[in-house]
C-alpha cells in the first residue's frame, strides 16, 4: 500500500510541475496533495505539521498571484483600468483556448485592447501590454520555482 501511494504521490508531483504549462491542471495544488499523500504514506513522518501548513498557504497564495501578477505588470506599465481588466479577461480566454502562450498573448492583447479602448495612443497601448507579458511571465516563473520546490521536497523525503 505504501509504494501505491508514493507512485500516485510521484505522479501527482509531476503532473502538478506540467501544470504549471498546461492550464487544465492546477500545478501548484498538485504538487502539494502528492506532499499530503506521501505524509499520510509514512504516517506523518517525512514533512512537519508547520512544513504541510506553509506550503499549504504558500500553495494557494501562489495560485492567486497566478492571476494577479499580469494585470499588475500591465497596471506598472501605465495601464488604465481599462488595460488592466482588459489583461485579465485576455489572460483568461488565452488560457482557455491556447494554453500557456495563450495566457501570454492573450494578456498582452487584452491590455493593448483596453488601452485603444480607453483612447490611449499606439505607444501607450503598446507598454501596457508589454507590462502584461512581462507580468504574465513572472506569474510562470513565480508559479514554476515554486513548484518545482514541491517536487524536490517529495523527491528527498520519498528517497530518504
Amino acid at each position: 500500500m505504501e509504494l501505491t501511494l508514493v507512485v500516485l504521490g510521484l505522479f501527482l508531483s509531476l503532473l502538478g510541475f506540467a501544470g504549471c504549462l498546461l492550464p487544465i491542471l492546477p500545478g501548484p495544488p498538485l504538487s502539494y496533495i502528492a506532499l499530503l499523500v506521501l505524509s499520510f504514506a509514512r504516517d506523518y513522518q517525512p514533512f512537519s505539521v508547520s512544513f504541510l501548513v506553509i506550503t499549504g498557504i504558500l500553495t494557494a497564495v501562489v495560485s492567486i498571484l497566478d492571476y494577479v501578477i499580469p494585470p499588475l505588470g500591465a497596471r506598472r506599465y501605465g495601464a488604465s483600468r481599462y488595460g488592466f481588466w482588459g489583461s485579465f479577461i485576455g489572460m483568461l480566454l488565452g488560457l482557455i483556448f491556447f494554453a500557456v502562450l495563450g495566457a501570454l498573448v492573450g494578456a498582452w492583447l487584452g491590455a493593448i485592447g483596453g488601452e485603444l479602448y480607453a483612447g490611449k495612443s499606439g505607444k501607450g497601448a503598446m507598454r501596457a501590454g508589454w507590462g502584461a507579458f512581462l507580468g504574465n511571465l513572472a506569474a510562470l516563473l513565480v508559479k514554476l520555482g515554486f513548484t518545482a520546490y514541491l517536487v524536490l521536497s517529495y523527491v528527498r523525503a520519498a528517497l530518504g
